[in-house]
């Protein structure tokens, strides 16, 4: 089973409530606050995503963490690879060299595609699309009308 970490999903909700409050800076203890996680927990997170470029990191009276870009700019890819690491199915897909099978490895070049294909994916789905509450359009497929994506989707 493929899952992330219960740190990059706190990790969406830290960036989805630091681009509902403006631009200004926040400290991690009103950040928590705000999302219902202890300080510790989202200063360890907040620190990650400012190493991985997600947000700006402020020190002084009116420091804090701040957004370095829009969130419709920041995709799932970018939060999973700056608090996970890199994204692959298999160690040789991410750790290349640690495998001793994997230079007669059959099966290497296919798990290099599938995990290519996941990473697009994920990179294709910006944070601000994931942590929408709008409801999808309503649309009609044959004689029902259901909520989804656009009429391709039918």
């Amino acid at each position: 089973m493929i899952r992330i970490t219960r740190e990059t999903d706190y990790g969406i909700l830290l960036l989805a409530e630091l681009s509902s409050e403006g631009e200004r800076a926040y400290p991690a203890r009103e950040i928590a606050e705000r999302v219902g996680l202890s300080q510790p927990m989202a200063s360890k997170i907040l620190k990650g995503l400012a190493r991985a470029g997600l947000l700006e990191s402020n020190r002084g009276a009116k420091g804090g963490y701040s957004l370095s870009r829009p969130l419709n700019e920041i995709s799932i890819g970018d939060v999973i690879r700056g608090l996970e690491g890199p994204v692959g199915l298999v160690e040789c897909v991410t750790r290349p060299g640690q495998c001793e099978h994997e230079t007669s490895c059959p099966s290497r070049v296919n798990w290099q595609r599938i995990s290519g294909a996941i990473l697009q994916a994920l990179d294709s789905v910006a944070v601000a699309e994931l942590v929408d509450t709008t409801p999808p359009p309503l649309i009609e497929i044959g004689e029902r009308t259901v909520r989804g994506i656009s009429k391709a989707c039918g």
